[in-house]
C-alpha cells in the first residue's frame, strides 16, 4: 500500500475524531444549557407566581368593587326616583293648597269689587238721573 492513501486516511481519521469530540462537547453543552434554563424557568415561575396571585387577587377585589359600586349607582338612581316622585307630589300638594284656593279667592275678590261697582254706580245713578231731569226743565 503507497503512503498516501494512508496519510489521507488518517487525516479523515483525525478530522472525524475532532468532529466528534467536538459534537460530544456541543451535545455536553447543550444540556448544560437546558438545565441551566430548566432552572431559569422554574426561578420565573417562582418569582411570577406571586405576582400572579397578587394580580388575581387585584381582580377579585376590582370586581368586587365594582359589585359594590354598580349596587350603590342602583340605590343613588332608585333614591332620585323617589325623590323626584316626592317632589312631583309636593308640588301637586302645593298647587292643589295654594293655588285653587288662591284662584278661587281672587274670583271671590274679583266678585267683591264687581258688586262693589255696581252698588257704586247704583248710588251715583240716580243723582245723575235727577240732573238730567232737571237739565230738561231748565229750558
Amino acid at each position: 500500500m503507497s503512503t498516501w492513501p494512508v496519510v489521507f486516511l488518517g487525516i479523515i481519521a483525525v478530522a472525524t475524531l475532532a468532529t466528534a469530540i467536538v459534537q460530544v462537547g456541543l451535545l455536553l453543552e447543550a444540556g448544560r444549557l437546558t438545565r441551566r434554563l430548566g432552572r431559569f424557568v422554574d426561578d420565573v415561575e417562582q418569582e411570577v407566581k406571586p405576582i400572579i396571585g397578587h394580580l388575581n387577587s387585584v381582580s377579585r377585589d376590582a370586581s368586587r368593587a365594582a359589585t359594590i359600586a354598580l349596587a350603590q349607582v342602583e340605590r343613588v338612581d332608585a333614591l332620585c326616583t323617589d325623590v323626584v316622585s316626592k317632589i312631583d307630589q309636593t308640588i301637586t300638594t302645593i298647587h292643589s293648597a295654594i293655588v285653587k284656593p288662591a284662584r278661587e279667592g281672587r274670583a271671590w275678590i274679583l266678585g267683591f269689587q264687581a258688586m262693589m261697582a255696581a252698588i257704586r254706580e247704583f248710588r251715583s245713578a240716580p243723582r245723575a238721573r235727577g240732573r238730567d231731569e232737571d237739565d230738561g226743565l231748565f229750558i
